[in-house]
């Protein structure tokens, strides 16, 4: 139970973390295309697709990523599963919205997103897993340590 616990717990986190992210591209969407104050829930629509792409993502890393660890993991291979998750959720947005949904559009910008957030996911990763150089003082002497 714990192992699923901590797999659930791990998709939200990354569900939260794609959905700021995707929330602040909403906010920078909003800026640029120049829109109105009505259009503000436009940003927190983004967000929570994030989050959504974010949990679906991690539910395929589970799936696909297993027992490999990130230095393991190719850059273009991570960046298709985030498309995938992306694509997953838009699929799901597309039933929800009915006939007369521009999946064309719709599957580009979840798809190109997906894979952005999957990629720098993976090396936000990678650089936290790497070593990190410590000074140490050691008799007078300066020692560099790797941990």
């Amino acid at each position: 139970m714990k192992k699923w616990m901590k797999r659930i717990r791990a998709a939200i986190a990354l569900g939260l973390t794609w959905g700021a992210a995707w929330f602040g591209a909403g906010m920078l969407l909003l800026l640029v295309a120049g829109l109105d104050a009505a259009d503000v829930p436009f940003p927190l629509f983004f967000g929570l697709l994030g989050f959504l792409s974010g949990a679906a993502f991690s539910g395929l890393l589970g799936v696909l990523g297993r027992r490999r660890r990130f230095d393991e993991m190719s850059l273009p291979a991570f960046a298709a599963w985030g498309a995938l998750g992306g694509l997953v959720v838009c699929g799901i947005v597309a039933v929800a919205a009915g006939p007369g949904a521009d999946l064309l559009v719709a599957g580009t910008v979840f798809g190109l997103a997906g894979a952005i957030s999957a990629a720098g996911t993976l090396v936000l990763a990678r650089r936290a897993e790497e070593p990190r150089a410590q000074r140490v003082e050691s008799g007078g002497q300066s020692v560099e340590r790797t941990e």
